[in-house]
């Protein structure tokens, strides 16, 4: 019978066997990553610290996101989740960082649909994104969102992995 080991178990695990370190930098997800990230207990040992940037100014203030880049395309863009990533794994002297973006609704925002959703991940190796179309209600799109930043760091720098030559934003 195979383990289940909770995703957020998981990315500290990874990152312990790589003596290495983790921030994250929330916009739709409103801290569920961080508290997520913290209910593991040993989390200090991994777990740099968060950053809330719900508001769009904050986002270039606080973590570096190009003001001109959220003046044409507004916060829910693929680009912003990469700075956001970049910006929260320097600002707080991380390894890695993770980000979240996008439109839990209920209405639409910025043009952007209900659903839309960017998920930025920046290591040693590179940057890159994730944008998967997300359905359901608030609560299940960010928790859904929660989850796919988890993935995506697994994917990324889990065992026999990583973001060497990773620069896309896909």
């Amino acid at each position: 019978m195979t383990e289940f080991v909770p995703l957020a178990q998981q990315v500290h695990r990874t990152l312990s066997g790589q003596g290495a370190t983790l921030a994250v930098a929330e916009s739709l997800t409103g801290g569920l990553l961080a508290a997520r990230l913290v209910d593991v207990p040993g989390a200090s040992a991994t777990f740099r610290g968060s950053v809330t940037a719900y508001a769009t100014e904050l986002k270039a203030r606080l973590l570096g996101v190009d003001e001109g880049l959220l003046a044409v395309h507004g916060p829910v863009h693929p680009v912003v989740a990469r700075q956001m990533a970049e910006g929260v794994r320097r600002l707080l002297g991380a390894d890695y960082g993770l980000a979240t973006t996008g439109v839990a609704g209920p209405e639409p925002q910025d043009g952007q649909p209900v659903g839309t959703v960017h998920l930025g991940f920046a290591g040693p190796g590179g940057t890159l994104v994730r944008s998967p179309r997300l359905s359901g209600d608030r609560a299940t799109i960010r928790r859904k969102a929660v989850d796919g930043a988890l993935e995506l760091f697994l994917a990324h720098a889990g065992p026999r992995r990583g973001a060497t030559g990773a620069t896309g934003v896909n």
